[in-house]
């Protein structure tokens, strides 16, 4: 098996850092800490969310209110990944289930694009 997948991922949370100061996008789901959404952005929403440095954002962007984790290796591969909806996204760690609703310009920028925005605290059951 080889050791280094290819392609982008997300900067993967130490539990050093604090796990209680994890957020979670409130877009995509991906979990990080502030820090590393303000200095990076988000890994695969970032044109939309517009977190990097904009500690504003990122607080009005993410949420500290997810359930469950999972960690996604080979998004285009994964059965989880594609339950989720993740599985167009860069390697890392999400939340199953995020609470919470973007912020009303980013819902907006979405509808201009032709983009359905669909929450993901999975009360819109496919």
């Amino acid at each position: 098996m080889d050791s280094a997948m290819p392609g982008p991922s997300a900067i993967i949370p130490s539990a050093s850092k604090g796990s209680r100061q994890l957020r979670a996008c409130l877009l995509c789901s991906v979990i990080q800490h502030p820090l590393d959404f303000r200095k990076y952005g988000c890994p695969n929403c970032e044109e939309l969310m517009q977190m990097k440095n904009s500690g504003d954002r990122v607080t009005a962007c993410t949420t500290t209110y997810f359930d469950g984790v999972i960690a996604v290796v080979d998004p285009e591969t994964s059965w989880v990944a594609k339950w989720q909806r993740t599985s167009k996204y860069v390697r890392g760690m999400y939340a199953i289930r995020v609470r919470g609703r973007i912020p009303e310009d980013v819902e907006h920028e979405l509808e201009n694009r032709g983009i359905k925005y669909r929450p993901r605290d999975q009360m819109d059951q496919d």
